[in-house]
């Protein structure tokens, strides 16, 4: 039954500012031309189409306030929706775009509090007593019953009068949110940050871990940091009064007023063995440290607004700084940090929760920024009902824990045991680590830097293709880098290898009807769908499906209908399609960001057709030449003792025979040979380089010359004698 003084129908509250990078407020444009008007190209069409002549329209914008208010904040920000013109629409062309509107101003904004919205335009009917209340004050100029309102479950953790459970009012909030607020100031002053912390590491061992890589992976000053890393430095596994030592000390440098927590129940925290949100400084990106930056700024601007403007800035900064190498859903820990009311953190415990407890879709845990911010929302309408399991995201966080440990960790945890760190999925100890560094020391003769820009490249890309002439170590390269981006060889579940043939099928590869033991048909996933499944299950680690002689299969047919889905910029739920072979007529399935693609390509293959150009715009493409060169060399001479003059000689003989093959008509340079022809493996303990070297002539690189010149055996057998010309 809705009040009377509500009457039916549909009310709306529409932003006052303009939706550009830099939003300006249209209040005098909107009131002087009697309209209202859709500031974005995509957004919001059909919603202001469905907006009514007749319809009450108010003028809003959105802030958060934690002084000057009717009431005690109790030290928390306030939101704060102000109405500045009230009216009733009295046009709609219905292009989505723009409306008329009979404005009346209001001559001095009238200031709500809590319940403000989270869009542009908001949409508001009677039936709940919340919006009820926010219509009769918007549109009949009633007071708001603030007391009501914080003491609303949604409300009542931070402002209310009296809280059934006092041990979770979370007042470490309030210092965290100080901290952040603070950080921001020192985004153009990091050299004294960095000065600072180098102070705190001689008071505080335990940054001591806090020190960069560099591109031979030695230990090295710090030389950048990000916000994130520093709110870090007190959220590791170590005791509480540690915790609060290391608090107190960047307090102190920052000017933060705010006592540091002594307790720290519920909050996620970082594995030790990866405690920083930015790659070493060999594997950086250039814009890695200053994309975490803006994720800062846009997060407590959004924070502080519920204008779109503000959520698309976040949501696109989340993406850049969300593929940052190692940094995933770990950033959600951080930005919880930050603004611990108004940011969920997606650590294993709360994403259990959400999945068992709450019932909410995983696929929100490897989403892009859009769908990030989209589940904030679900949560948030979630948390104003009063038989919703929680209200706050704080309060999910803790309650995450406390069903993870038990209802006696909160005990526990206050007399001085940490909580457990945020399960890494791919910790440094005990599995090690594996680098670019580590491929250079297994063999590989490219150097480091052309390694990391291929990494780069891969991350960026998501598919990555290795061709080259045979013998280039196409697929022993790819593992190594697929060994290098997950950062370790040691986590077999992240790297699954197949091979294409002409008979490869889509429903070998992802899915398919096989007979099962009972003699039913039976819907079996391919090694690719397994992939999907696994990488979805661990959103923080990288996942790599190794594809060798991706061409000689048709790629196109066997990917199917995953071949859109692939794509850079479609890894998301949103673009999620429906198999050939669904489960169910509701099933769909899309590729996570951290699932990798890379394949290998023999350029030699006379039997490969032209790729499709489809399949190609997909990949980028790497390719390998032979590498027999001064770092070869090196490393033969290193690892097997050959002799120097020995190891000249056959690269003489070897790269006058590539020249040979590279300039036959009938040939060219994708039929030379590799250098893997004349490098015995690094495991095999040669003891006369010559013999080994006579016997790969003869049962490898002959064949293969009689196979390129099979019309000119006379050709074939120089090219081979003249490879063993000199040797002993």
């Amino acid at each position: 039954m809705v009040e009377a003084g509500v009457p039916e129908g549909q009310y709306w509250f529409v932003g006052s500012n303009s939706a550009d990078q830099e939003p300006r407020d249209q209040t005098e444009r909107f009131i002087s031309q009697h309209i209202w008007e859709n500031g974005f190209e995509d957004r919001y069409l059909d919603t202001v189409k469905s907006m009514k002549v007749g319809d009450q329209i108010a003028l809003k914008s959105t802030y958060v306030r934690r002084k000057s208010l009717p009431f005690d904040p109790k030290g928390h920000a306030v939101p704060v929706m102000a109405i500045k013109a009230i009216g009733v629409i009295t046009a709609n062309p219905g292009d989505g775009r723009k409306i008329g509107v009979d404005w009346t101003r209001v001559d001095r904004p009238r200031e709500w509090y809590f319940y403000t919205g989270r869009h542009t335009i908001w949409k508001v009917t009677p039936g709940h007593w919340m919006r009820e209340e926010l219509l009769r004050f918007a549109f009949w100029g009633q007071r708001q019953d603030t007391d009501r309102f914080r003491n609303d479950p949604a409300w009542a953790k931070r402002f209310g009068d009296v809280d059934p459970k006092p041990e979770q009012r979370f007042e470490w909030t309030a210092f965290y949110e100080a901290m952040a607020t603070a950080l921001l100031a020192f985004r153009n002053r990091r050299t004294e940050l960095l000065g600072h912390l180098r102070e705190m590491q001689e008071r505080h061992e335990e940054l001591g871990f806090l020190m960069d890589r560099d591109w031979r992976d030695n230990p090295v000053p710090l030389k950048d940091i990000c916000p994130f890393t520093v709110m870090g430095t007190f959220n590791r596994g170590t005791t509480p009064a540690k915790r609060t030592a290391i608090a107190s000390d960047w307090a102190e440098f920052l000017g933060v007023t705010v006592p540091a927590p002594t307790g720290f129940d519920g909050i996620p925290l970082l594995n030790n063995q990866n405690s920083w949100f930015f790659p070493p400084a060999g594997t950086r990106q250039r814009d890695d440290i200053e994309s975490l930056w803006d994720v800062l700024a846009s997060a407590l601007a959004a924070a502080d607004s519920s204008e779109d403007h503000e959520r698309l800035r976040l949501a696109n900064a989340y993406d850049r700084a969300r593929d940052i190498y190692r940094v995933g859903t770990k950033l959600t820990m951080g930005l919880f940090w930050i603004r611990p009311w108004n940011y969920l953190p997606l650590d294993g415990r709360s994403r259990q929760y959400l999945k068992t407890e709450l019932m909410l879709d995983q696929d929100f845990f490897t989403a892009d920024g859009t769908a990030y911010v989209t589940l904030l929302d679900t949560l948030a309408s979630k948390f104003e009902d009063p038989q919703f399991a929680v209200h706050s995201f704080p309060e999910l966080s803790w309650t995450a824990y406390l069903e993870r440990y038990g209802h006696g960790a909160h005990t526990e945890a206050t007399e001085g045991d940490a909580p457990e760190p945020e399960d890494d999925p791919t910790p440094m100890s005990p599995q090690a680590s594996y680098t670019v560094r580590d491929i250079v020391t297994d063999g590989c003769f490219i150097g480091e830097s052309d390694l990391n820009g291929y990494l780069a490249r891969w991350r960026s890309k998501k598919n990555l293709i290795l061709q080259g002439p045979p013998g280039t170590g196409k697929t022993w390269l790819a593992r190594r880098l697929a060994y290098a981006l997950i950062g370790t060889k040691d986590n077999k579940s992240a790297l699954r290898a197949t091979q294409f043939h002409p008979n490869s099928s889509y429903e070998d590869f992802v899915r398919g009807w096989r007979p099962g033991s009972d003699g039913k048909l039976t819907l079996v996933d391919g090694p690719f769908l397994e992939m999907v499944e696994r990488a979805n299950a661990n959103p923080d680690v990288p996942h790599v499906m190794l594809i060798e002689e991706i061409n000689r299969g048709n790629p196109v047919q066997v990917f199917g209908e995953l071949l859109t889905l692939i794509e850079a910029g479609k890894r998301s739920p949103r673009e999620s399609l429906q198999l050939a072979y669904p489960r169910s007529g509701t099933e769909s399935v899309h590729v996570p960001s951290n699932l990798y693609i890379i394949g290998t390509m023999n350029l030699a293959d006379r039997s490969l057709a032209i790729m499709d150009l489809a399949f190609r715009r997909r990949f980028a493409f790497v390719s390998l030449e032979p590498n027999v060169n001064d770092a070869w060399q090196t490393w033969m001479s290193a690892r097997h003792g050959v002799e120097a003059k020995e190891l000249e000689l056959v690269r003489y003989r070897f790269e006058a025979l590539n020249d040979r093959i590279a300039d036959d008509p009938s040939l060219g340079s994708e039929f030379r040979l590799g250098h893997s022809f004349v490098t015995p493996p690094a495991e095999e303990r040669v003891s006369s380089f010559s013999d080994w070297f006579r016997g790969v002539v003869d049962t490898e690189i002959v064949p293969t010359l009689e196979e390129y010149w099979f019309d000119d055996a006379a050709k074939a057998e120089a090219a081979s004698a003249a490879l063993l010309e000199g040797l002993e």
